[in-house]
């Protein structure tokens, strides 16, 4: 839906408004489509339609989740929203029943999120979240919104009331500091991963190009690029701030971190405890995904089949200090490696950042709850168990979050597979009741150890039954 407008008023308030309608949102809506009773709800986007990361829609990649993190399954199989109906909505079970894919492509992902988008109610595209406040006197939240023409031009206000508030807003391409000046200058072929297919012919038809980080996107593109440019003139660099090009942690118990039972204990440490430790874990989510680092060997080894070398340069422990035009078409990199402490310089015609994301900012948007919001030492804002932020006792409604929690609920907050049982826990908490019974244990692991009360000491003079004969 992206031209009509919610036609809810004070006297009949939403039960949720959801901010951001990416794949966390879109499973809150799904799922809340299943709660006895009904709940109104309202979800707002400020692009016209769905689209997940249509940059990096690589040919042949695919999710590193298995297709079961859907928007639903992991919270309620029987759902109407899952991935197999999709599927069988399009007569495509038998066919994805033979292809035996537990990973399925990004592509197939970005279009059954899109399908559920497009049959969903709620779904209100084209609409721009301004601000949200809180009305005291009459306990509900304000959700200030634009609507917004088909060339993104403000076109209508708009004002929507309801008890509680989920934000979604997702996170954007982050570009280190050095590059950010030339990232930001129209005309310079300095890129985010994220645009990488809007830009792809471009990078094809530059004589040397340059991949900045050492993640799956980075991997992805520099394959990519790798296969499509001629064997001996690849000319392509790829640089990374890690010591290595490493495989992602992909073992059964390594993926324990993304389970409720680690969620749950990693909250529950003490704030500087967290903080140490997400730095530490980047191998869990930052890491190359073990089928994309064999490709790439074999395509590299394939290339000096008949004598000498791809002309490829794959350098990690490198950062890069600053960067400048050289000419009119070049960019130079000054170079640092970190563990040798020597510098260089590096010319390119194109560099792609691969540098991640960064949670997208609100401020602005929440500047209205300010007076009310709790933060933690840090500023960050303090989320509770049930991923409600922590506000004012005087505030009766509830905020919530999505993919914004990861200082309080550990690496698993952007994780797919976390997606339905989170929107469960949202679900669960709104009603006050449990529309949807969570599992009380996920894990073989065992995080921490169980506290147990201090043993019972006997009485003086208590005889004392031996564990061993003599």
């Amino acid at each position: 839906m992206t031209g009509s407008t919610p036609q809810r008023d004070l006297d009949h308030p939403h039960d949720l408004v959801g901010i951001g309608i990416g794949p966390f949102n879109l499973s809150l809506a799904a799922l809340a489509q299943g709660v006895p009773g009904g709940l109104a709800t309202a979800f707002y986007d400020q692009n016209p339609a769905f689209h997940w990361h249509p940059g990096l829609l690589i040919e042949g990649a695919t999710l590193q989740v298995p297709f079961l993190a859907d928007l639903v399954t992991l919270a309620d199989p029987a759902s109407p929203w899952s991935f197999l109906n999709y599927l069988r909505s399009r007569d495509r079970l038998f066919p994805f029943y033979f292809a035996e894919k537990f990973h399925i492509q990004r592509a197939e992902y970005d279009a059954y999120c899109r399908w559920a988008s497009a049959q969903l109610p709620g779904m209100h595209f084209g609409h721009q979240v301004d601000a949200v406040r809180w009305n005291p006197e009459r306990a509900l939240f304000e959700v200030d919104f634009t609507q917004l023409d088909n060339d993104g031009e403000a076109e209508a206000l708009g004002r929507a009331y309801t008890r509680n508030v989920v934000l979604g807003v997702g996170t954007e391409p982050y570009v280190p500091e050095p590059l950010r000046p030339l990232a930001d200058a129209p005309n310079v072929p300095v890129l985010h991963s994220a645009d990488y297919l809007h830009h792809r012919e471009r990078l094809l038809a530059a004589e040397h190009v340059t991949i900045i980080g050492s993640g799956q996107s980075g991997a992805e593109i520099f394959l990519d690029l790798l296969r499509a440019r001629p064997a001996g003139a690849e000319k392509i660099h790829w640089l990374a701030r890690t010591e290595a090009f490493a495989p992602m942690e992909y073992s059964k118990l390594g993926l324990e971190h993304f389970t409720p039972d680690y969620t749950r204990y990693f909250h529950a440490l003490p704030e500087q405890t967290r903080n140490d430790l997400v730095p530490r874990q980047w191998q869990l989510h930052k890491g190359i995904d073990t089928d994309t680092i064999t490709a790439i060997h074999d395509e590299l080894y394939r290339r000096t089949l008949h004598g000498g070398w791809p002309d490829a340069v794959l350098t990690p422990g490198v950062r890069v200090r600053t960067a400048g035009r050289v000419a009119t078409t070049k960019v130079e990199l000054h170079l640092e490696h970190v563990q040798q402490s020597t510098r260089s310089r590096l010319t390119t015609d194109a560099v792609v950042l691969a540098t991640g994301y960064r949670e997208r900012p609100v401020d602005r948007m929440l500047a209205g709850l300010d007076p009310y919001l709790r933060h933690d030492s840090a500023g960050r804002a303090r989320i509770d168990d049930e991923f409600r932020l922590v506000l004012d006792a005087s505030v009766t409604g509830s905020v919530y979050v999505q993919n914004a929690e990861k200082h309080t609920h550990g690496v698993g907050a952007p994780d797919l597979g976390l997606a339905a049982w989170r929107s469960a826990t949202i679900l669960n908490s709104l009603t006050g009741k449990e529309p949807y019974p969570l599992p009380r244990r996920t894990a073989f692991t065992s995080f921490g150890l169980e506290r147990r009360e201090a043993p019972h000491i006997p009485a003086q003079g208590q005889k004392l039954t031996p564990l061993t004969q003599s």
